[in-house]
C-alpha cells in the first residue's frame, strides 16, 4: 500500500479508538452536574453515593482520553509534516485554545471532582463539578473549530514563505465562526449528550434487571432517559441543520452521502446501495430529500455529474456510513419513546426485555458517533483542507511507508490491551455498584407518592411530572 494510504489508515484507527471516549466524558460531565445539583438541593445521601460511583466511571473515561488523545497531536508533525505547515497558524492556535481553556480547566478541577468530597464544601465541590463538565465541553468547541476550519476555510490568506504557501489567521472570529462550525458543534454536543447518556440508562437497566441497586438505578434511568430525550430531539434539529450547510458548503459530500448521481431533484434513500456510478438503488421516497433541504420538491440539487471524477470521495463507504448514522439515531429515539411511555405507565423498572434492549443500546451512540465522523472526515476527500490543500499534498515527505506499517502494527496491539483494560475496568467498577448505605433508604418505585425521597421538590420530581 502506498504511503497516504497508510498514514490515512493509521491517522483513522487511533482517532476512531480515541474518539469513543470524548463523548462519555462530555454525556457524563452534564449527567453529574444533574445529579450533584439535586444532592445540593435536597441532602439526601443516596444521591451523593450515586455521584461517587459515576464520577469513578467519568475517572476512568477521562484517563483513557487523554492518554488516547496526545498520540494523535504527534501524528500531525510526523505523518503529515506538509499538512502541519500549511494549515499551522490555524490549527496551532485553536489546539492551543484547547490547551488554555479546556484541558487545564477540566483537569485542574478533576482532582477536586474525585477527591474533595470531605475537603471542599458540597457547594466548592458542585462548581468544580461544573468546570470539569465546561472543560470537556470547550475541549470539543475548539477541536470541532478546528476540524470545521478543514471543511470551510474562512477568516485566512495564503502567504508565500520559504517553505511554500502558508494559510495565516487575518481575522481569528471568521475562523471560529466559520460556515460548518457551529451546526457541527452543536450536533456533535447532542451526540456526545446521548453516548453518556445511554452508557447511563444501560448500567442502570443491568442492575434493574439484576435486583441490584434498585433505588439508585431508577433514579439515574430517569435521569438519563430525560438527558437522552431532549439530546435525541436536537440530535434531528442539528442534524438537519449540518445537511442544509454540506448542500450549500460541500456538494460533493451531499452527492455521495445520498447517491445522487444526476443533478436534479434530490430522493430520499432509506436504505441500498450505489453503483458504479455513485446512483443509489433501494427503498427510497421521491423528491423529499429536496424539500427536506429547501422546502420546495422541485429543487434541482447538484449531483456527482457535475463534479470532477477527481473530486469526488469514495461514493459507498461515505453512503453507507451516513446511512448507518441515520439508523442509530432512529434506533435512539425509537427506544427513547419506548422507555418514556413505560415509565409512565410504571411498567419501565420490571420490563425484563425493554431493559436488555436499554442495557445493548449502550453501543447504539458509539457506533452513530463513529459512522458519522467517518462520513464526514470521508466524504471531504480528496482534500484535506477544502478546495485548497488535497489529502496527497500534506503528507511528510520523508516518512516511508514501511515506518507508516510497523508504527500501525505497534498502535493496533497497544490499543487492544487498552481497549481490553477498560472494558476490565469497566465492568469492575459497574459489578461493585454505588457504595452502599450505612443506613436503609425509602425505596422509589416510581409510582406517585411512593417513598420519594425528594418530597416534589426536587429536579428529578420535575423532570419526571413533566412528562406525565
Amino acid at each position: 500500500m502506498s504511503t497516504e494510504v497508510l498514514a490515512r489508515f493509521q491517522f483513522g484507527l487511533t482517532c476512531a479508538f480515541h474518539y469513543l471516549f470524548p463523548p462519555i466524558s462530555i454525556g457524563l460531565g452534564l449527567i453529574l452536574v444533574i445529579m450533584e445539583a439535586m444532592w445540593i438541593r435536597t441532602g439526601n445521601e443516596a444521591i451523593k453515593r450515586l455521584c461517587h460511583f459515576w464520577v469513578k466511571i467519568f475517572s476512568l473515561v477521562f484517563g483513557l482520553g487523554v492518554a488516547t488523545g496526545i498520540v494523535l497531536e504527534f501524528e500531525f508533525g510526523t505523518n503529515w509534516a506538509s499538512y502541519s505547515r500549511f494549515v499551522g497558524d490555524i490549527f496551532g492556535s485553536a489546539l492551543a485554545a484547547e490547551g488554555v481553556f479546556a484541558f487545564f480547566l477540566e483537569s485542574g478541577f478533576l482532582a477536586v471532582l474525585v477527591f474533595g468530597w470531605n475537603k471542599v464544601s458540597p457547594k466548592f465541590h458542585f462548581f468544580s463539578t461544573c468546570m470539569v463538565a465546561l472543560g470537556s465541553t470547550f475541549s470539543a468547541v475548539w477541536i470541532i473549530v478546528a476540524n470545521s476550519w478543514m471543511q470551510t476555510p474562512a477568516g485566512y490568506q495564503i502567504v508565500q514563505t520559504k517553505q511554500g504557501p502558508r494559510a495565516h489567521i487575518v481575522d481569528f472570529w471568521a475562523m471560529v465562526f466559520n460556515p460548518s462550525s457551529m451546526e457541527r458543534l452543536s450536533h456533535t454536543l447532542s451526540a456526545a449528550w446521548c453516548t453518556g447518556a445511554f452508557l447511563v440508562m444501560s448500567v442502570s437497566a443491568y442492575y434493574l434487571l439484576k435486583g441490584r441497586h434498585l433505588e439508585m438505578a431508577r433514579r439515574s434511568m430517569k435521569i438519563g432517559l430525560c438527558v437522552a430525550t431532549a439530546a435525541v430531539a436536537l440530535q434531528f434539529i442539528t442534524g438537519h441543520k449540518g445537511i442544509v450547510g454540506v448542500a450549500h458548503n460541500q456538494p460533493a459530500k451531499l452527492a455521495a452521502m445520498e447517491g445522487h448521481a444526476t443533478t436534479g431533484p434530490l430522493d430520499l434513500t432509506l436504505f441500498g446501495y450505489v453503483d458504479k456510478n455513485g446512483a443509489a438503488h433501494g427503498l427510497s421516497v421521491p423528491r423529499v430529500g429536496s424539500f427536506l433541504l429547501s422546502w420546495d420538491a422541485t429543487r434541482p440539487i447538484k449531483g456527482l455529474d457535475r463534479i470532477p471524477v477527481t473530486e469526488r470521495p469514495m461514493v459507498q463507504p461515505v453512503f453507507q456510513l451516513y446511512h448507518l448514522m441515520v439508523a442509530c439515531g432512529m434506533a435512539m429515539a425509537g427506544l427513547v419513546v419506548v422507555g418514556l411511555v413505560k415509565w409512565r405507565r410504571g411498567t419501565l423498572w420490571n420490563s425484563a426485555w425493554c431493559l436488555r434492549l436499554f442495557i445493548a443500546a449502550v453501543a447504539l451512540p458509539q457506533i452513530g458517533n463513529q459512522a458519522g465522523w467517518f462520513t464526514a472526515e470521508m466524504g471531504r476527500q480528496p482534500w484535506i483542507v477544502y478546495g485548497m490543500l488535497r489529502t496527497s499534498e500534506g503528507l511528510s515527505k520523508a516518512v516511508k511507508a514501511s515506518l507508516i506499517l510497523s508504527s500501525i502494527v505497534m498502535f493496533s496491539l497497544m490499543y487492544i490491551l487498552l481497549g481490553a483494560l477498560f472494558i476490565y475496568l469497566l465492568n469492575k467498577r459497574i459489578k461493585e455498584g454505588p457504595d452502599e448505605a450505612t443506613e436503609p433508604f425509602p425505596l422509589d418505585t416510581g409510582q406517585p407518592g411512593d417513598g420519594d425521597l425528594l418530597a416534589g421538590i426536587a429536579i428529578e420530581k420535575v423532570l419526571e411530572e413533566s412528562i406525565r
